[in-house]
C-alpha cells in the first residue's frame, strides 16, 4: 500500500476515534460522570469502534 493509499485510511482512523471519543465522553457527561470517568468511557468508545468498515474505500462521486 503506497502513501497516497495510507494516508486517506489513516485519516478515515483518525476521524472515527474522534467522533467515537467525542460521542462517549458527551454521553457520559450527560449521565453525570465526572470528567475522569467520562474519559474512560471515550477512551472505550475508541477501543469498540468496528474498523473493519473503516477499510473499504470511499466511492468516488458520481460525475
Amino acid at each position: 500500500m503506497s502513501e497516497d493509499e495510507r494516508q486517506p485510511l489513516a485519516e478515515r482512523v483518525r476521524d472515527a476515534c474522534i467522533a467515537a471519543a467525542l460521542a462517549g465522553y458527551e454521553d457520559a457527561a450527560v449521565s453525570g460522570l465526572c470528567g475522569e470517568g467520562a474519559l474512560e468511557v471515550a477512551i472505550s468508545s475508541i477501543r469498540g469502534l468496528a474498523l473493519g468498515c473503516l477499510l473499504d474505500e470511499p466511492k468516488p462521486a458520481a460525475e
